[in-house]
């Protein structure tokens, strides 16, 4: 039976100490994080119903399942015997700097096989499902994302991809309802050249051609370019200072997965994933924000359309 929920797919979660100054005296902050498990908090801050399936192993892996489940997250995990990452940052002199990076380490192939079980069995129960990605490539084979999307899509579920790369390309044969990619990673991907609007539109519409219902293009500091149905719009929010601009993206995909499931448009989907992005800025806490002052914001959001688009016709 579906239900209204939201499942998360966040392989390899990772363990982040965070060094902050306070006072005269280093301030130490232990968190779960990784891209999944920031979604995961902000789908449950906005009031959503979220499980998060991942793998987890050796001492970094027992310390993340405690935060997580200290999180309040329903956490439905597999044991493995290779360790889970982490990473130490340094952000006393209001730039974050990394000390150590700790990536996690590929699965064996019976633990991919049982994470994928575990995901697929969730994700066939959820309204949506979101797949994101390990910090490390090659932790999990890309191909996993297209056999994921292929077998949720094919049930009748969403997905949502905040790939890029390899994964990206996976995903989108197995089949996605919507893309959520930065510009930084599209021009990576050789997908634009850079992050004005007409690079950005051509990208945009060249994934939707993939077969998304929609593209969500975050572009840091600047507005967001989205294309929804044939529409290319701007997403415009107030001026405010940022405390942290990293995570901004990942909660904005969360934001949007949350509304859709919901029963919100598109269009309100992403005012209120643009709000969330938003508000994780100001805040040095990852995939955090009250719920209150996100949906204060959202009305807040303009969609400023900046170009339509055509679709190609099939046969010509």
């Amino acid at each position: 039976m579906v239900t209204d929920n939201v499942m998360v797919f966040a392989p390899a979660p990772q363990l982040t100490v965070t060094i902050e100054d306070r006072g005269s005296e280093a301030d130490l902050h232990l968190h779960a994080g990784g891209q999944g498990v920031w979604q995961a908090r902000m789908i449950a801050s906005l009031g959503v119903p979220v499980v998060l399936c991942a793998a987890l192993g050796g001492e970094t892996g027992a310390v993340l399942q405690h935060l997580i489940l200290e999180d309040g997250l329903d956490l439905h995990a597999v044991s493995v015997g290779t360790r889970s990452g982490g990473y130490v940052h340094d952000r006393r002199g209001g730039v974050r700097r990394s000390i150590v990076e700790a990536p996690g380490e590929p699965l064996a192939r019976h633990e991919l096989d049982d994470l994928y079980e575990l995901t697929l069995v969730h994700g066939l129960s959820a309204r949506l499902s979101i797949l994101s990605g390990p910090a490390r490539l090659g932790t999990i084979p890309a191909d996993t994302y297209r056999r994921l999307a292929a077998d949720v899509t094919g049930n009748g579920g969403l997905v949502l991809v905040d790939l890029a790369g390899e994964q990206l390309d996976a995903a989108l044969v197995g089949g996605v309802s919507i893309v959520k990619i930065s510009h930084e990673e599209l021009i990576t991907d050789g997908r634009a050249t850079d992050d004005d609007e007409r690079s950005l539109i051509k990208a945009a519409t060249e994934l939707r051609a993939a077969g998304p219902e929609a593209v969500l293009i975050s572009r840091a500091a600047k507005p967001s370019v989205v294309l929804l149905d044939d529409v290319v719009y701007a997403v415009h929010l107030p001026v405010l200072q940022p405390a942290e601009n990293r995570g901004a993206g990942d909660s904005m995909a969360a934001g949007v997965a949350a509304a859709l499931v919901r029963g919100d448009s598109l269009h309100e989907a992403v005012r209120l994933g643009a709000a969330a992005g938003a508000v994780n800025v100001i805040r040095r806490g990852l995939g955090t924000g009250g719920d209150e002052s996100i949906e204060a914001l959202a009305e807040k959001v303009e969609l400023r359309e900046i170009a339509t688009v055509t679709r190609p016709v099939l046969g010509s």
